[in-house]
């Protein structure tokens, strides 16, 4: 008897908790609920809609590009959408500018890899949405405006740069990015045109690395072994030094190969540092991003815009790699 009591005891007790611990959750989830209403009643969407599409969302070059547009956002009332493919694909660049020409955004902010961006552009424009273009250039189309690097310019730059450092002799080998980009085709055009005027200075061959770290690599390895004579390499891209350079260290080219290539990333400046690269072309993303929100804004407000915005490209050698640290209290 007293154990069928204490039975009765346990069940009673176990409904009493389980009873209470329902009444607890419900109020919990009716409480979010409510927090839930009250901040979606509360808060307003920004007042304008922009549409940042990339090349290459996990490459160290978008990741500030998107920063710097991301930066602007509070400052505008802006809503910046930054899309891209995970790696370099012009053809899911394509998609992402058609859903958002779709999506009626307020400004499209593009890169345009090739001729193929020109008709969706011009049909963004022709429903009313303004479209800029960023870091490639689109000159054909309707876009209001453009602003990244003068690839041309960085090109003749990146090659006086070397003609400088080598002093005028070199068998040189060039990778680059995509032959079909028109940025990188820009970048060996300028090249060439200073190298053309140098007679002590040859180009034995130019590859593409698909912009691909791995890429670069398998493309200078074969470059070194069937030119066994190259002095030189330039690299259109910033995954093309890191490529160059491991595959001079497999054939112990590394001390006698001279190495210009693009961007500040970690792992050039760490390459910079060792000596492994002789010069950078640096370019301003970051600058790229949050200026293109800028002018998109005045575009959007009827205000006159420039059609050109070219940010600055300069040359970095290890020297200014190690004032730049010093300046921001680091050791060398």
């Amino acid at each position: 008897m007293k154990r069928t009591a204490i039975i009765y005891t346990l069940l009673l007790a176990s409904f009493v908790f389980v009873f209470a611990f329902a009444i607890y959750f419900y109020n919990q989830v009716q409480s979010y609920d409510a927090k839930i209403k009250k901040n979606a009643d509360t808060s307003s969407p920004s007042a304008y809609h922009f549409a940042l599409i990339g090349e290459e969302m996990d490459h160290v070059y978008w990741r500030l590009v998107g920063e710097g547009a991301k930066e602007k956002e509070g400052e505008y009332d802006v809503f910046v959408e930054y899309e891209g493919p995970k790696r370099s694909n012009p053809e899911e660049q394509l998609k992402l500018l058609d859903m958002a020409v779709k999506s009626k955004v307020d400004g499209i902010i593009v890169q345009a890899l090739n001729d193929k961006f020109t008709p969706l552009i011009n049909q963004a424009v022709d429903q009313g949405i303004p479209v800029m273009t960023v870091d490639t250039d689109a000159p054909e189309s309707r876009r209001v405006a453009y602003i990244g690097t003068d690839n041309y310019e960085a090109g003749r730059l990146a090659g006086e740069t070397l003609v400088k450092d080598t002093k005028g002799k070199a068998t040189v080998g060039i990778i680059t990015g995509r032959f079909a980009n028109a940025h990188h085709q820009l970048r060996i055009e300028g090249f060439k045109d200073v190298l053309k005027q140098t007679d002590g200075i040859e180009i034995v061959a130019v590859e593409e690395s698909n912009i691909d770290r791995i890429g670069a690599e398998e493309q200078a390895y074969k470059m070194l072994r069937e030119h066994p004579d190259i002095t030189a390499f330039y690299g259109t891209s910033t995954l093309d030094g890191g490529g160059i350079t491991a595959a001079a260290e497999k054939l112990n080219r590394l001390d006698d190969l001279y190495v210009i290539t693009f961007d500040l990333s970690d792992e050039n400046a760490q390459l910079l540092q060792n000596g492994a690269i002789d010069a950078l072309v640096e370019q301003q993303p970051y600058q790229m991003g949050s200026r293109s929100v800028e002018i998109m804004m005045d575009i959007i407000k009827g205000k006159p815009v420039e059609e050109i915005h070219h940010t600055d490209a300069t040359i970095i050698r290890k020297p200014d790699l190690l004032y730049q640290k010093s300046q921001a209290g680091e050791t060398s």
